[in-house]
């Protein structure tokens, strides 16, 4: 029998939960384990349901998992003040990735309850009158979307838990056999979505709720990881070693042809889904849960019961939401002048609970190839406007005392600034004047540049490095309860989590066009990428500079789109509408891309005063395509050592 050890035994530690049935919200109470008998009653099956979403906390806006989907591509580096966490994820020579120190663990540890817990669901729930089959599809949808998240990441995993494939598990089990790709996703990934599809309702039965677009989406998004795994074009090895067949003789075209017809359909019947005007719209906080997100890992600042983690102080631990504070450098280290002649530095960029500021942790940090080559169009496209912070105002009178009545500061070239001007600007190109940077930290303490007749300091995208660089905006706080001050910044982030966005279902499609699937009138690769392209044309507002902008720049977006769409371009095109959202490892790991776009990036040095670009290379290896199982699970297995290293992902062990 195949099983496999269970950190709690019937459910989990997440919060279990019960429906507001009036409320169309999920409302949680603390559970700390489910009886079998749990899931045989009404109460039960809604709790057990909406734990189902809870769990989604543990995972994203957990920042060390996190870290294992950006860092180590051609999208993100280790910051200046990264630790081994971050540092081995580069894979570039600052040590080697491990079952201890994997940070994928966060997954392992988080699926296989909620997989449990999904099946308890499904194996009791239909002997209940007033369950609906439409709620059920809600477990079968998190049951799938679990073992795909796990069989991305690990390669196959084990479907018995103790208790029979896909059963219900009631007992702690101290052993564990691992299935194949193929098996995860021909018995437990495809059917659960296909049923899921087929059940699931076109608009949410609560907000944030999982529908027939957002199966639709994953079950695409499947069928299009797993011909990439069938086809192998690069010669990656598999773990447990199997032939790279499908159970069923169904060939790589037959699944790309299947995942550009799911995702087309949802596309044309979307529900109550669709895409938002502007890319801005997308991901501005006062916009969120808006109709593009199809799943998110919710938040709140209401209630720090129903938050399940502090409204003043974030600790740095699931379930906080502090994924975002991880690409923000220290800008509090700015300094500006009181006095026009003698310079007397003051912090002039306080630490601020807004979405271009926030709490600075500097773990990771963009590479140079990010501005000048996935963001070369900062014109037209709105998309880098909409991602990154590049222009830091000044807000030292928000902080309540010392200097809140000053009005005038004294900044680069000793000229004057006033609150909400910019003190430091990351330009968007290389200046044709060339900048002045002091040799360590200089004036702006942070080794910031000076331009003639600018009041602002300046860095260029040249001068980038692993301790000054835009931070990540798009993850960025949103509070409504700042008042007139600086609000609560240590907090962790209040702000859900996005997971899954309606924009997908066109770069799903046009990557399974790209791959040989058979288009429809309307819908090929280009057009499909052009519908996002044209999107990301559109501004009504000027984020850094913080002003309105309404322009159209969506023909010229469109006529720039190659005539032939290639799967590099559609992955540059992701990474300009994903960026730093947790997308790119899975991205690349699944067409194969890894090594080509990630071998090798440039970045500044970890001192202030560093603005020499240095080419880092990367030592990709093709075991790397897996994480490895982590040591928390072998440890707990009562197996052999053979069998524990026969268990692990080959070159781990």
């Amino acid at each position: 029998m195949k099983r496999i050890h269970i950190q709690t035994l019937l459910g989990s530690t997440l919060l279990a939960v019960i429906l507001a049935g009036c409320s169309k919200i999920l409302e949680e109470q603390p559970r700390s384990t489910y009886d079998p008998n749990f899931f045989k009653t009404e109460r039960g099956v809604q709790g057990g349901i909406t734990s189902l979403y809870a769990h989604l906390r543990y995972i994203y806006g957990q920042a060390y998992y996190y870290n294992t989907c950006e860092t180590g591509t051609d999208e993100v580096t280790y910051a200046q003040s990264a630790d081994e966490n971050f540092k081995v994820m580069d894979i570039s020579g600052q040590g080697n990735i491990t079952a201890s120190n994997s940070r994928a663990d966060v997954i392992w540890g988080s699926s296989f309850t909620d997989i449990n817990t999904a099946s308890g669901i499904i194996e009791n729930a239909t002997q209940i009158p007033t369950i609906s089959s439409a709620l059920i599809a809600e477990a079968r949808f998190f049951r799938a979307y679990d073992y795909f998240l796990l069989v991305q990441t690990f390669g196959g995993v084990p479907l018995d838990l103790g208790s029979g494939e896909l059963r219900f598990n009631t007992s702690a089990i101290r052993t564990s056999a691992r299935n194949t790709v193929p098996e995860v996703y021909t018995k437990a990934v495809f059917p659960d979505l296909l049923k899921a599809v087929n059940d699931l309702p076109a608009a949410p039965r609560v907000i944030g709720g999982a529908t027939k677009t957002l199966a639709r989406l994953y079950l695409a998004k499947a069928y299009l990881t797993y011909a990439w795994w069938l086809e192998n074009p690069n010669n990656i090895p598999t773990y447990p070693a199997t032939d790279r067949k499908d159970p069923d003789g169904k060939t790589a075209s037959y699944y790309y042809q299947q995942a550009y017809d799911i995702a087309t359909a949802g596309i044309a019947s979307p529900g109550s889904f669709a895409l938002q005007p502007t890319y801005y719209d997308l991901n501005v906080g006062s916009n969120d849960r808006n109709s593009e997100i199809l799943l998110y890992a919710d938040r709140t600042e209401s209630s720090e019961f129903y938050n399940a983690s502090s409204l003043t102080f974030g600790n740095g631990g699931a379930p906080d939401n502090f994924a975002g504070w991880m690409m923000i450098w220290n800008y509090t280290n700015i300094r500006s002048s009181t006095s026009p002649t003698t310079w007397t530095a003051v912090s002039s960029v306080q630490r601020d609970a807004v979405q271009p500021l926030g709490r600075p942790w500097i773990r990771m940090c963009p590479t140079i190839g990010v501005f000048t080559n996935t963001f070369a169009d900062k014109t037209n496209d709105s998309r880098y406007d909409g991602t990154f912070t590049t222009v830091y105002r000044g807000n030292w009178n928000k902080q309540g005392t010392g200097l809140s009545t000053v009005q005038t500061l004294y900044n680069a070239n000793n000229l004057p600034i006033a609150p909400g001007d910019p003190v430091l600007t990351f330009l968007n190109s290389e200046p044709a004047t060339q900048i002045t940077y002091p040799s360590a930290a200089g004036n702006s303490n942070v080794g910031a540049g000076v331009l003639p007749g600018r009041a602002d300091f300046v860095v260029s995208p040249s001068g980038i490095s692993r301790i000054v660089y835009p931070s990540l905006w798009k993850l960025g706080v949103y509070r409504t309860d700042n008042g007139n001050g600086l609000g609560q910044p240590n907090a962790a982030s209040t702000r859900p989590f996005n997971i899954a966005k309606f924009s997908e279902l066109y770069f799903i499609a046009a990557e399974a066009a790209v791959k040989g699937a058979t288009t429809t009138a309307g819908r090929s690769a280009r057009e499909l990428i052009n519908v996002i392209r044209a999107r990301a044309g559109k501004w009504r507002w000027d984020n850094n500079g913080n002003v309105a902008k309404v322009a159209d720049y969506s023909a010229a977006m469109t006529a720039a789109t190659p005539a032939t769409i290639t799967i590099d371009y559609i992955l540059a095109e992701r990474s300009r509408e994903y960026y730093g959202e947790g997308y790119r490892w899975y991205d690349l790991v699944r067409t194969q891309k890894w090594t080509d776009l990630a071998s090798t990036y440039q970045i500044g040095g970890s001192n202030y005063g560093n603005h020499t670009p240095q080419t880092v290379a990367r030592t990709i290896q093709p075991y790397h395509y897996l994480r490895p199982i982590p040591q928390g699970q072998l440890d707990a297995m009562q197996s052999s050592a053979a069998d524990k290293a026969a268990y692990q992902n080959p070159s781990y062990q």
